[in-house]
């Protein structure tokens, strides 16, 4: 039996570039995504950190240009992951802002706070973007949010999932379920697009987005969404494809001025925000032209680019996405030829190049662009969300089967990973290894769990260890049980028994070394708190030096009509001058240390001393 979570509840589609969050109208029985306060309903995963406050979202990429170090973008291409690992290596080489290693090789991005340096984890730039997108929903909805449906990349590993979670913790969510991105995908192309699935219907899922891409294989009959299989690449996506032509342009400006701007932030960042609105264009341009004024050292740039020049330098990545599309039907043992209906979800899928590969790989049938590939995703976790909250009755009774995306099994002697849980494995699952204890004598098996697909377990995910002791001694060979079970949320617990004594032993993945501990946990939603009250305490003054200003101004607007300069003496006005030069000084020169309710107060007391000065010019 699902356990419901009691409150509303909310479908958020955490992206590499951009973020959604949708929720089921009960009343309208449909998923309605919710707009932001620029009013769009996608919402850039993007943090900004200035002088005197932090920003989140549009707001955030927009002064990205002016303040690239301490404009944070792609934390979900960290979150997870190692600072060794490669792709981070790769990545940093693209960023401007800057990345470390921190404690157990966690990649720690540093920032210039109120002019201090603040250190931060993946987990906690993801935190903020949720905490914007509950803020967003808690406005649409006027009530508190704290239960959600995450969406995550269909191939993201243990480590990725549930440091999603701990982002979700830190945003002050209750993370209810994570679902895999290709399957909400269905969820919305099923029961928005497809009512006619009383016949079973195979449904491939193509997900290519900002930084991650996803394929999915499933089947649909009636309300009842099962994955068959599942491939990707968690480093993929229109990230790669800027990131090529930023390299293209950067040569181009060589090329033309002898100068090389690959050391300059700010002039990277102009390149690469023009870069993104250039490939926009491109699906359905033929021609772009990229028009930057004082590039670098005054240059102004302008350089043309056609789609063609555009498909060479990414055809390597689109030759990618294919071969994942192969990868994923030969898992499933299925011919491309009983492929009913080919859906598109994500940002990038929009690139025509894509579609028309994707198109000839399954001989010429027409892909299903009838579903919003940026809002698809948020629409099948709201539908989940739904379903997870005894809130809600009036919601379709939909059934979602996953599957493990990744190979699960322990190391034996050599090194070697021996599969117990087969990755494409549908969850819910329990399954059962028998293991020999590999010297003589033996007194206790140590259980090292891995995630992966290579055949040497080192070079796989380490998940979590145990040790099984109480073993006869006896020569080698002896019988171990060993059993995975996964359960919907894709928690593994790992149990071993020793059939002869009795002994058993497990071990829940929930918290390794690479996953935020409950203290770091905890220290961040404090951390959070105060980020929330220093933005309200900031919002709060800005309102107060708007109001003051704007008072300042229609006073000398007052002043500048004749009708009242008639009515009033010259004391009169020389107070109200006298008042104007006070309140413009305190504007001018120390606002930036004086607190809001100072502000406050010398308005109200300006107003209260102008009332009746301001009666009589009536």
């Amino acid at each position: 039996m699902v356990k419901k979570c009691e409150g509303l509840a909310v479908g958020i589609d955490l992206g590499t570039t951009y973020s959604c969050v949708a929720v089921w109208q009960e009343q309208h029985y449909r998923v309605e995504i919710i707009h932001n306060d620029q009013g769009n309903k996608i919402t850039p995963s993007c943090v900004a950190f200035t002088e005197d406050q932090r920003l989140i979202g549009d707001a955030a990429k927009n002064q990205a240009a002016f303040n690239p170090q301490n404009t944070v973008f792609d934390a979900k291409r960290l979150i997870g992951r190692k600072f060794s690992d490669q792709v981070v290596q790769d990545d940093i080489m693209l960023w401007p802002f800057k990345v470390t290693a921190g404690v157990n090789d966690k990649p720690m991005i540093t920032v210039k706070y109120k002019d201090q340096e603040k250190y931060m984890c993946a987990e906690e730039v993801s935190s903020m973007v949720l905490t914007k997108m509950r803020e967003i929903a808690e406005s649409y909805l006027e009530s508190p949010v704290k239960n959600a449906v995450v969406t995550v990349p269909a191939y993201f590993n243990d480590s990725q999932r549930k440091a999603t979670i701990d982002a979700g913790a830190i945003a002050g969510l209750n993370v209810m379920r994570v679902v895999n991105e290709p399957t909400a995908a269905a969820v919305a192309y099923g029961l928005d697009k497809r009512t006619d699935c009383a016949e079973e219907r195979n449904i491939f899922v193509f997900d290519l987005g900002g930084g991650t891409f996803d394929v999915s294989l499933l089947t649909i009959k009636n309300n009842n969404f099962r994955v068959i299989a599942t491939a990707g690449n968690t480093h993929l996506g229109g990230e790669d494809f800027d990131n090529r032509m930023v390299n293209y342009f950067v040569q181009e400006f060589k090329k033309k001025n002898k100068l090389d701007i690959s050391g300059n932030p700010k002039a990277l960042r102009r390149l690469r925000t023009a870069c993104e609105r250039a490939k926009r264009s491109l699906s359905f341009l033929v021609v772009s032209t990229i028009e930057i004024d004082s590039l670098f050292e005054g240059i102004d740039f302008c350089s043309p680019i056609n789609r063609a020049k555009f498909e060479e330098i990414n055809m390597d990545l689109f030759d990618e996405c294919m071969k994942t599309v192969e990868s994923c039907l030969t898992d499933a043992n299925m011919d491309k030829s009983n492929v009913d209906d080919v859906v598109l979800v994500g940002g990038s899928s929009r690139i025509p190049k894509v579609q028309q590969l994707l198109q000839d790989f399954f001989n010429g049938k027409e892909l299903c662009k009838n579903i919003n590939p940026d809002e698809a995703v948020a629409y099948g976790a709201a539908v989940q969300a739904a379903l997870l909250s005894e809130d809600v009755k009036n919601v379709p009774k939909l059934v979602l089967q996953d599957v493990t995306p990744l190979s699960l099994g322990r190391k034996v002697v050599g090194d070697i990973m021996a599969v117990v849980i087969p990755r494409n494995t549908s969850i819910p699952v329990k399954k059962t290894g028998q293991f020999c204890t590999g010297v003589d004598n033996q007194t206790r098996s140590l259980i090292e769990v891995y995630e992966g697909e290579r055949t040497r377990a080192s070079d796989n995910n380490l998940l979590g260890s145990f040790y099984l002791s109480g073993h006869t001694a006896a020569p080698r060979g002896h019988p171990v049980d060993v059993c995975f079970a996964i359960d919907e949320n894709g928690i593994l617990t790992v149990s071993a028994t020793n059939n002869a004594s009795g002994n058993s032993n497990q071990i829940t993945i929930t918290n390794y070394k690479e996953r935020l501990s409950s203290e770091e946990i905890k220290k961040l939603i404090k951390e959070a708190e105060n980020y929330h009250i220093e933005d309200k305490k900031f919002l709060r003054k800005a309102k107060a030096v708007n109001a003051l200003d704007e008072y300042i101004y229609k006073m000398k607007i007052s002043l500048q009509k004749e009708d009242v300069n008639m009515k009033l003496s010259s004391e009169e006005i020389g107070n109200i001058e006298s008042a104007i030069t006070v309140a413009t000084n305190l504007l001018s020169v120390n606002h930036q240390q004086v607190e809001a309710d100072v502000l406050e107060d010398h308005l109200k007391g300006l107003e209260s001393r102008m009332e009746q000065i301001i009666v009589k010019t009536i």
